[in-house]
């Protein structure tokens, strides 16, 4: 049953800027005491009159609250209230003394006066007329949060969007609302075509306009990237664009014409179809084939002197390299560009390490990169040079840019990396957009060596640039297939490569490092999972708990990662009253959970701390597939503090939640680039888009002691024999083999 209390907000504890989330006291005169009152609304001020609605509810920690749903702010008429306002520090530049001048000046006309009349102002003794426009300029802008996000209730957005709706286009909000809500589609995370379409519903927009499906086209393109593609062919796009309208367009053909009539997206005709673009997609893509084939050139070098070099190397790290490994280096001495690829075992970190011995030898500089902190951390270990990620190489500041994503890096065309090479390790990761941004940071003479694994699951994001890059047969490819005599020991390594070639891997158990148990029954292969992780594995790999991971083709379904990650939380870290957690939509975030970055954010604000938790570096970014556990968990601000890898602490608004997922399980797909002590695959059943031989491998390949598969052999053997995959729907062979012509 709802209540309502009416009182003075005698003081904010805690407001978060980005959802408007509050913790107030709110002296109420009528009970004679104060309230201390939480809840998501338009932002107030203390010192003002309002009345709110909710109900009692016990806090475990902080004792009786009152959990506001609705808010009203009222209209002071009685002088002591007024000053109480204007006193509170809600208004720079005025405080107790000066707020009593101006309520005994105007009294309860003091409001009127500061909206309509602000220049009387400067009547009072100590406000200048530049003052007095000031502070109406504030009163103001407080008055226009509020209406502005009660403008945007009635159209059954929350408050927590409206806020986010707000801040990014302030007055124009109005104006966008009423002429176009798609927009906000496009503009504020968390906002899909669906609300958009909702919102234009409701301020009148025909839903047989032009209008909404060009609009439904935009939307449909610029989502291209989530599901990995540069473009749409027609057919894909129209059936896309018809089922976010409900309803048939079968001919939009004209609509199409019209938006590439006026540069509003790109058509391209090849291979028989009609391939659509949006105009950030395509010059990207275009862009990136130019400036790789700018940087292959050749370098004048004898390969007497090379084979000198090689062997001077082998002398001095006493090691004998073998025939392709020697070959990766001629070509990466001789090349601007040089792809090296192979499976695991085959000598892909012993060429980097000697093409780094070589570049020394040379006298030319090199820097070492990554697209994920675990790789560049694992590239270091290998090599013993610093590596970086690549974000980090470009010195990613995190302001606004003209791309979608809204990053900007400091090395560009106009400021780019001093060097002679750049080594990319886990080149089959990077996506076009960080594809893009380091080729603009590279000018011609500066050597590319991509390291990777061809077979890998593609990246995270748009694009299959390693794929791409060496199937358009225009540059160096080193292909390393030789498997060293230490890596023959490991089954993990062995059936990896049985997998890759379609060949059926043994599951008899008699091996060190590769386990196969069998059950058929989905809460029986959660059991065993829960015994492996929390009783067999930790110390037959000598690891902790949260080292183990779970990895699960699919998200949905019994075993799939949102089901399993509830299942494995309640049991490796059960809620306790030492923990403090907080409920997000229907997660549970709990101090000691181990959680997952889901999405690039490049403003997060992190740092590196030292002894007693004081803060000893600062930076921002944070990045899909980063992984950490929750620290520290605040229920009264409604904020957790994640560590993640190299000590780098990250503190998360509630508002910013949707951003974190349970990690004791992930994805397949989301594991590419890291590598784990014991990994645990329950493979069941499922569809052959997903249960594929790309995936399994990739799964086993992630695992550096232990791989553990519960479910059924026949999935198994299956997997190993459908080379289906996800296609990606990406053009950069084709731009390079039209520009490399």
């Amino acid at each position: 049953m709802s209540e309502k209390l009416k009182g003075y907000v005698e003081k904010i504890r805690f407001r978060n800027e980005l959802n408007g989330y509050t913790v107030f006291d709110l002296s109420c005169r009528d009970e004679n005491e104060d309230m201390t009152c939480v809840g998501n609304f338009p932002f107030i001020n203390e010192g003002e009159h309002i009345e709110v609605t909710g109900s009692y509810v016990e806090h475990r920690t902080y004792g009786l609250q009152f959990s506001v749903k609705s808010l009203e702010v009222i209209k002071s008429d009685d002088n002591i209230s007024i000053e109480r306002y204007l006193a509170s520090g809600a208004i720079k530049g005025i405080g107790n003394v000066m707020a009593k001048r101006i309520v005994e000046k105007f009294g309860g006309d003091t409001f009127r006066i500061m909206e309509e009349e602000p220049e009387r102002l400067a009547e009072i003794k100590g406000i200048s007329i530049n003052m007095a426009m000031k502070i109406y300029e504030q009163y103001n802008a407080k008055r226009e949060m509020r209406e502005a996000v009660i403008f945007l209730q009635q159209y059954g957005i929350s408050n927590q969007l409206a806020v986010k709706i707000y801040n990014e286009y302030r007055q124009e909000v109005y104006s966008v609302i009423k002429t176009n809500p798609y927009r906000l589609a496009s503009d504020i995370r968390g906002v899909g075509f669906k609300i958009a379409d909702e919102i234009g519903k409701r301020v009148g927009i025909d839903m047989d306009s032009e209008f909404r499906k060009k609009s439904a086209v935009s939307y449909i393109l610029s989502q291209a990237s989530s599901y990995g593609h540069i473009y749409y062919p027609e057919e894909e796009l129209v059936k896309g664009v018809s089922e976010i309208l409900g309803m048939s367009c079968g001919d939009i053909g004209d609509i199409l014409s019209e938006m590439v009539y006026g540069g509003e997206i790109i058509c391209k005709e090849e291979d028989g179809e009609k391939r659509y673009y949006s105009n950030y997609m395509y010059y990207m893509e275009l862009n990136s084939a130019r400036m790789l084939l700018d940087l292959d050139c050749e370098f004048s070098v004898s390969d007497r002197e090379i084979d000198l070099r090689i062997r001077q190397i082998e002398k001095n790290r006493k090691i004998t390299l073998a025939d392709m490994q020697k070959t990766a280096i001629r070509e990466a001495i001789k090349n601007g560009v040089l792809i090296v690829t192979g499976g695991p075992g085959t000598g892909k970190t012993t060429t980097i390490d000697a093409i780094i011995n070589a570049f020394e030898a040379w006298g030319l500089d090199f820097l070492l990169a990554a697209p994920t902190g675990r790789a560049a951390k694992r590239m270091s270990e290998a090599t013993g040079y610093e590596a970086q990620t690549i974000h980090r190489l470009l010195e990613m500041n995190g302001a606004p840019d003209d791309d979608r994503e809204g990053v900007m890096f400091e090395r560009n065309e106009s400021c780019p990396l001093e060097t002679d090479a750049v080594i990319i390790d886990e080149m089959s990761m990077v996506d076009m957009p960080l594809f893009y941004a380091l080729l603009k940071a590279m000018v011609t003479g500066t050597r590319l060596i991509m390291v990777g694994d061809v077979n890998q699951l593609p990246s995270v994001g748009p694009g299959s640039v390693l794929k791409d890059i060496i199937d358009s047969g225009r540059f160096n490819v080193v292909c390393l297939n030789e498997i060293f005599r230490q890596a023959q020991d490991s089954d993990i390594i062995m059936n990896a490569h049985r997998i890759n070639a379609g060949k059926s891997i043994s599951l008899d158990n008699k091996s060190r490092d590769f386990f196969f148990l069998k059950r058929d029954n989905p809460q029986v292969i959660i059991n065993v999972i829960l015994q492996l992780i929390i009783k067999n594995l930790p110390n037959y790999v000598g690891a902790g708990m949260l080292d183990i991971q779970v990895l699960s083709p699919t998200r949905k379904g019994e075993l799939g990662v949102e089901n399993l990650n509830i299942m494995l939380q309640k049991y490796i870290n059960p809620p306790s009253e030492r923990k403090a957690e907080i409920e997000y939509r229907e997660s549970i975030f709990r101090e000691g959970d181990k959680v997952m970055q889901i999405k690039n954010n490049y403003q997060a604000e992190w740092e590196r701390r030292g002894y007693h938790g004081v803060a000893v570096e600062q930076g921002t970014g944070v990045f899909n597939g980063d992984c950490g556990i929750i620290r520290f968990v605040n229920t009264v601000t409604q904020e957790i503090t994640v560590e993640f890898e190299d000590n780098k602490y990250i503190t998360y608004p509630y508002a910013m939640l949707e951003e974190l997922e349970l990690a004791y399980a992930i994805t397949i797909h989301k594991s590419q680039g890291s590598e784990y002590p014991a990994v645990i695959l329950p493979l069941l059943s499922g569809t052959s888009l997903l249960f594929n031989r790309n995936l399994l491998y990739t799964a086993v390949t992630r695992a550096k002691k232990c791989v553990t598969i519960v479910g059924l052999s026949e999935t198994v053997q299956k997997m190993i024999g459908n080379e289906r995959e996800q296609k990606r729907y990406t053009t950069l062979k084709r731009r390079i083999c039209e520009l490399g012509m």
